[in-house]
């Protein structure tokens, strides 16, 4: 079992600062909540930049690929008709089902690999002892600070804690 303790602050710009010193004392930010993004904030807790844009690119490309191919199959192969004196592959006509059908395809795709890569998937509802506090996400910005088993210091922590005079904090918060 995780022991974390979250630090909640009035306003993101310390937040921010509260952060970056932490990190620069050696402590474990693991994540941080907030009802508005903080800028800055991926590069304090080092997260990667995302690769959901190529899984966007992708399914754009196949729901071109997949329409134009069904377009050209159905006009030129299998239901050939002349219409208006057009040939079979007047391309204007392919263009708003292909456009349709790529949109919905990278969109698809780009909420599929969210919901992979955020491990998003149908849960309970969480209880009311794992919720730090109803004011997280709310008016509040919370750092999450990983306990670590041999690295983290109560007393140096306290200290700096006080320093950086949070709003609540919530010490020994267990997540299992």
């Amino acid at each position: 079992m995780a022991r974390f303790h979250v630090v909640s602050f009035a306003d993101p710009s310390a937040a921010l600062r509260a952060a970056r010193r932490l990190r620069e004392e050696g402590f474990h930010v693991v994540d941080a909540w907030s009802p508005m993004p903080i800028h800055g904030i991926e590069e304090v807790l080092e997260i990667p930049e995302t690769r959901l844009p190529w899984g966007t690119l992708a399914g754009g490309l196949v729901g071109l690929a997949a329409a134009l191919t069904f377009q050209i199959w159905t006009h030129a192969v299998d239901w050939p008709l002349v219409i208006g004196g057009k040939s079979y592959l007047a391309l204007p006509a392919l263009v708003p089902v292909s456009f349709e059908t790529t949109v919905l395809l990278a969109a698809a795709c780009t909420v599929g690999g969210l919901f992979l890569r955020a491990r998003l998937r149908p849960r309970s509802t969480l209880r009311p002892d794992e919720v730090p506090d109803a004011r997280i996400t709310d008016d509040l910005f919370a750092l999450v600070v990983a306990e670590e088993s041999g690295a983290h210091d109560p007393a140096r922590f306290s200290a700096l804690l006080e320093s950086l005079a949070p709003v609540l904090v919530r010490e020994n918060w267990r997540v299992e």
